[in-house]
Parts: C-alpha cells; sequence; structure tokens
C-alpha cells in the first residue's frame, strides 16, 4: 500500500484511530483526523503525537474540503454506513480500517480469532503460548487488536520471524479486504451487535471474512457444536480443523482432524493434549477456548508439550468470571466481559453454587430469554440496572422468575448483593449486556465492580 503523499482520513479519535494516524504519518501520508463528537478536545488529541505532527484535526462535523481525500480508514467504532462515510465513498475514496492497514504494513505470520464469545482468552492464551515458543526458536510475539492493543501500534515494529496474535470483531472484520491470516479461528456465532449489523444473516457473513482470503495451505479452527461455523467448514477456502465437545464421532466423519474431550481429556485426533483437571481456567466454555488455541498453534507448528505446559498455567482473563475475594464465605465474580446473554449464559454454568446475579446494562437488541432459561434454579437473585433492567425484569417474570431486585448504579448493586448473598453463595456480575451509557467500556465496568467488593468489610 503506498501512501506516500496520498490524503488520508481517519474516522474515530480513539485509540485504533490515533495510532492509525501515526502509523499513516510515519508512511509518508498526507493525514487528517475526524471525531464527529463534538465535545472531544482537538488540544488533548493533538497532545497524542509528535510536536512535528502535521495531521489536521477536525471535531464535530468535517468540512466540505476535507471530504477531498484518496482514503479514508474507519475505526473499529464507525459503521461503515455512517452517512459521513457514504458521502466519502460517493467522493471516490477509498474505504478501509484499522486492521487492514495494519496488515498491509506488517510482516510475519498472523494468527487471527474472532466469534461472538470467547476471543479475549482464546487469543491471550495463543499469545502465551506463541510468546514461549518464540523465546525458544527468536522472533518475537506481538498480541494485538480487539483485546486492547491496535494492530496499527506494532505493525511496524513486526519482522518476517514475528508472529502476530490478534483478536478480531466482528466491527474490523467489516473492513478488511485483503487481509489473510496464516490461521485464522471463528470460535462461535450468537446473536450481538444486531444494532450494528441489523440482520443474522450480515453477522455471520461478517464473521466468515477472517478466512476468505484464505489459501489451499491456511488454516481455519471451527467449532463443529456451532450451526454457522460448522456449516462454514464446508465452504471454507483452506484447510479446516474442528473442535467440539459433544460431536466427536460426527465431526471426524469430515476427513479433518478434531479436537474433542473424551471425560475430563482434551484430544487432538487421538493425541492426548490436556487433563481440564490440571488447568487453572473455570467452564466448559473454557475447554472450548483451549481446544480452539490448541488447533491453532498446533497447526502452526508449534510442540504439543510446549502448549501443554503453557495451558497448564494459564490464568483466566481479567473481566471474565474473574474471582475478585471471598467475604464472608461469599465468593465474588467479575464477568463483565459477558456483554451478550451467550457470554452470560457460560458465567452462569461456571458458577456451581446458589448465586445472586448482577446483570443490565446498554439495549443491543438482545434477546434475554435463554439466558433467564440458564438460571435453572441456580440464580437466587437478579439484580438489575442500566437501560435494560426493565426489559430483563419483564423477560424474567416471563419465565416465572420473581427475585428481582432494581438499583440504580454498581455501588447500589454490590450493596445490595452483599446484603442478599448467604454464606456459601457467590455473587456474580455477568450483566448480558455492553456497558455504554453508564461505563465507558466493560473493563471500566469490571475495575468498578472489583473496587466496591474490595471495600466490602468482613
Amino acid at each position: 500500500m503506498d501512501l506516500k503523499d496520498k490524503k488520508v482520513l481517519v474516522i474515530g479519535s480513539g485509540i485504533s484511530g490515533i495510532n492509525s494516524a501515526r502509523l499513516l504519518e510515519t508512511a509518508g501520508a498526507e493525514v487528517s483526523l475526524f471525531d464527529a463528537n463534538d465535545k472531544v478536545v482537538i488540544d488533548e488529541i493533538k497532545r497524542k503525537f509528535i510536536e512535528e505532527s502535521r495531521v489536521s484535526i477536525y471535531v464535530g462535523e468535517l468540512p466540505e474540503h476535507a471530504y477531498a481525500v484518496d482514503a479514508v480508514v474507519l475505526s473499529p467504532g464507525v459503521p461503515i454506513d455512517n452517512p459521513v462515510v457514504l458521502k466519502l465513498k460517493e467522493a471516490g475514496a477509498k474505504i478501509t480500517g484499522e486492521i487492514e492497514l495494519a496488515y498491509e504494513f506488517g510482516h510475519g505470520d498472523v494468527l487471527a480469532i474472532t466469534g461472538t464469545n470467547g476471543k479475549t482468552t482464546t487469543t491471550t492464551l495463543v499469545g502465551e503460548i506463541c510468546s514461549n515458543y518464540s523465546k525458544i526458536h527468536g522472533g518475537k510475539t506481538y498480541v494485538v487488536g480487539n483485546i486492547g492493543n491496535p494492530y496499527t501500534a506494532v505493525a511496524l515494529e513486526t519482522k518476517e520471524d514475528s508472529i502476530v496474535a490478534a483478536e478480531i470483531s466482528s466491527f474490523q472484520l467489516e473492513t478488511t479486504d485483503e487481509f489473510r491470516p496464516r490461521v485464522s479461528a471463528i470460535l462461535n456465532i450468537t446473536p450481538d451487535h444486531l444494532n450494528r449489523h441489523y440482520t443474522m444473516e450480515n453477522y455471520v457473513r461478517v464473521k466468515e471474512r477472517i478466512a476468505l482470503r484464505q489459501k489451499d495451505d491456511d488454516v481455519t479452527v471451527l467449532n463443529y457444536d456451532d450451526p454457522y461455523t460448522r456449516d462454514f467448514g464446508r465452504r471454507a477456502p483452506c484447510r479446516v480443523i474442528y473442535f467440539t465437545r459433544t460431536s466427536y464421532e460426527e465431526a471426524k466423519e469430515t476427513g479433518c482432524d478434531v479436537l474433542h474431550m473424551d471425560g475430563d481429556m482434551i484430544l487432538y485426533n487421538d493425541i492426548p493434549v490436556i487433563d481440564v483437571k490440571d488447568m487453572l481456567l473455570l467452564g466448559t466454555h473454557n475447554y472450548e477456548n483451549v481446544m480452539a488455541a490448541v488447533g491453532i498453534t498446533y497447526s502452526y507448528g508449534i510442540p504439543m508439550d510446549l502448549i501443554r505446559d503453557t495451558i497448564r498455567t494459564f490464568k483466566a482473563v481479567e473481566h471474565r468470571i474473574e474471582f475478585v475475594r471471598s467475604v464472608n464465605g461469599v465468593d465474588y465474580y467479575n464477568d463483565s466481559k459477558g456483554t451478550n446473554p451467550d457470554a452470560a449464559i457460560k458465567g452462569i454454568q461456571a458458577m456451581n453454587r446458589k448465586t445472586v446475579l448482577i446483570g443490565g446494562g446498554f439495549d443491543k437488541k438482545s434477546s434475554y430469554d435463554e439466558w433467564i432459561d440458564s438460571f435453572d434454579g441456580k440464580v437466587r437473585y437478579l439484580v438489575l440496572l442500566g437501560q435494560t433492567a426493565e426489559k430483563i425484569a419483564e423477560c424474567a417474570r416471563a419465565h416465572g422468575f420473581e427475585n428481582i431486585i432494581m438499583v440504580s448504579s454498581m455501588e447500589e448493586a454490590v450493596n445490595r448483593s452483599y446484603e442478599l448473598a448467604e454464606p456459601g453463595d457467590a455473587v456474580l456480575l455477568s450483566p448480558a449486556c455492553a456497558s455504554w451509557g453508564m461505563f465507558t467500556n466493560f473493563e471500566e465496568r469490571g475495575r468498578i465492580f472489583k473496587e466496591l467488593v474490595n471495600g466490602l468489610k468482613e
């Protein structure tokens, strides 16, 4: 991608947008940056660039002369049908995204993971396995993407012997074109972000983009137990590896390599990988994440012994069924990353005792019926806050669940849960909703929850 002296507009002043603009300026482009939020302060954005930077910054409304650009780089939070984006496209600008930009300038092999749930845990585990491999064999591993470290921040550092473990969201996949991972994975696809993608068909199609540029000698790792990813396995343009918890004999009939479970043992075809009792990860959903990580790294060529040793010591990532503290015989868990009903179901399933559940948040037009059904007598009380509180409460009552507490803040939610929980119970923050509106992101929501829990008195 030759961008020297080309006019390129970056939309979005968050971490992805800033790093895209920095990369573009280093590449010799004439860069401008736009954020439609008129509350953004231009001088604060300028401080994120070197003093010599010549990036032009626009806030609130994009002036007419700024539409005359050769290319536009969208931050993940900017929809491709945004009116400004559509106008730029009509004016002849090439529309791309941060992942595509980084890939064009990066080097080495990319191992890319997407899916509705489990991306962060799987990507972090893949990153640790690859980092341990790099320490022995040379090169360097970078963990990037939707996990909080923009690919554009490190793309120019990568070399031919680098490994890039990338968590890729559907928002990022919308703007990929030539992006071709050496190994890809789609962990699962359940309804999410339909306020952005509109239909399930669109959402599935966007997820499949992670593998569409792959070739015969590339690999995609897919969940055989998920009907969408199983179907894609029949159409994938590269070698397919499946993982399954429930359908090994059926998956084996496809002729593909299959990761599966025999009791508590995870196996790759007939090769024992690890007994789940030897893992620190909690919950059956994490067994799937581990199988996916094994499929990704073993197919890439990393020895099974190294993979096994890394899994054995790997801990849950922050905000994903993360143990916080025990108070008066009650265990508190932070699952703030449970930002949709399917992810929150995994949180409930991981609890092995009566639970006070904190839920609610931003409305992504999700349905909560299956989440409520998953309570299965385990949830003692449902503490609700945020935009979706009334919607979830109505759904819960329709399913016969009446122990509902409405609160207006996370502090009130933690204090009420503290009062309601009995010794031997768990208190679980697993909202089934995005954090927006009350919090900047799920990380802030989780951190505040943990601070409040750590402030409780014995």
